[in-house]
């Protein structure tokens, strides 16, 4: 069922005035700064996100910056920003995270006007601190920083750039590289996706809802979300501007294992599943994806049978659509265009989500029961169905 209707939610920055007519926002957030992903070999994967998603190399932090114990690099494209970053030893909490979840999502950084009052403001909530506020200096200026926790290992953190002017962050130098494949197309992150255990979808939607003032846009049950075998359920959280948007999935019961269930064995708890990220020109950001080697799932065959009558008429050609497997759905307000990655490392956790939004303000609900049936098929493969 649905919280607010998609027409609602477009009238004023996803129907925020709607759902919470007397809401402050006491959490401003501008965007997504950075997301940092802890992995087994950080050169490696920059060199895999530079081929294969088309991002540019940023910054570097590491021994020769006078960092000791990690290694980060920062990759860029468009308003995306990754951060990878490896241990230089065994005893690193760094070591302990990839240990027990392999490489995956530990920081989703959010960009504000004031880390501290959004350190102030989420805490006295009943955010448990990650690390209090501190700021970092540098040549260029200084940052202020500040970290909460929010569920499984991953963290938030806030960040305050307005008085820095260097190419990321204090501590960081410049990363320069004669390496540099053209970009994909990619421009920004449109949602990031966490998995939750059975029976905390609820709890950690409302950590969002009363410790950073988010709302519920849209709620989907396991009608929604389902298929002859798994099912899932999610509540999608926005913040005040609608810049920031955290779908929370738990699994529900079916007759095999989800793959929410799936990732959470394999990631050895709650974390962040997926990260949609925005283009412009899905058929050229897929076409090039696939030339660099991104596999993608492989949509059912009889999916493009009735998707036609079911969407209406679009701008693309359906055909070439098929070709690439890329979906298309259609709300009140127009239609998007979505694909998704297999994950992107050994463990069957992480994966990315290619999306272009012609107008529409939904997330494909319509294109929920192929999905799932794509990756039931790959769980099958795998022998974890």
């Amino acid at each position: 069922m649905q919280t607010t209707t998609l027409k609602e939610a477009a009238n004023y920055n996803y129907g925020l005035e709607k759902i919470f007519p007397l809401a402050q926002d006491f959490l401003p957030i501008n965007g997504t700064d950075y997301v940092e992903l802890y992995v087994g070999n950080a050169k490696q994967a920059a060199h895999f996100y530079k081929t294969a998603f088309g991002f540019q190399s940023l910054a570097y932090a590491g021994l020769e910056t006078g960092v000791r114990d990690r290694v980060s690099y920062v990759l860029k494209q468009d308003k995306i920003r990754l951060v990878l970053t490896t241990p230089l030893r065994s005893d690193s909490p760094v070591a302990e995270h990839i240990k027990k979840h392999g490489d995956g999502i530990k920081v989703i950084a959010l960009w504000v006007d004031d880390a501290r009052a959004a350190y102030k403001e989420t805490t006295a909530r009943g955010a448990k601190s990650y690390f209090e506020p501190m700021v970092e200096t540098d040549g260029h200026g200084e940052v202020v920083k500040a970290g909460i926790h929010t569920y499984g290992d991953t963290v938030h953190i806030f960040v305050e750039r307005r008085n820095y002017k260097g190419t990321f962050l204090p501590g960081f130098k410049e990363w320069i590289s004669e390496y540099n494949p053209g970009w994909t197309g990619l421009k920004y992150i449109d949602h990031m996706v966490g998995n939750v255990e059975l029976g905390r979808m609820n709890e950690w939607a409302s950590f969002y809802e009363k410790v950073m003032g988010f709302a519920n846009l849209v709620t989907f049950d396991d009608k929604d979300i389902s298929t002859q075998y798994t099912a899932l359920m999610s509540k999608v959280m926005t913040n005040g501007n609608g810049r920031i948007k955290f779908p929370i999935n738990e699994p529900a019961h079916g007759l095999k294992k989800s793959q929410i269930e799936e990732y959470i064995d394999f990631y050895e708890g709650a974390g962040c599943q997926h990260i949609a990220v925005a283009t412009d020109d899905i058929v050229f950001t897929v076409s090039e994806m696939r030339k660099r080697g991104v596999e993608f799932l492989h949509v059912p065959g009889d999916y493009y049978d009735t998707v036609g009558g079911r969407v209406g008429e679009i701008a693309e050609d359906m055909a070439l659509l098929k070709s690439l497997g890329i979906m298309v759905d259609r709300d009140e307000e127009g239609y998007l265009l979505q694909i998704f990655t297999k994950p992107v490392e050994d463990r069957p956790t992480l994966f990315f989500e290619i999306i272009q939004r012609k107008g529409a303000k939904s997330f494909g609900k319509g294109n929920f029961k192929a999905l799932f049936e794509s990756i039931e098929a790959e769980q099958a493969r795998r022998g974890t169905l």
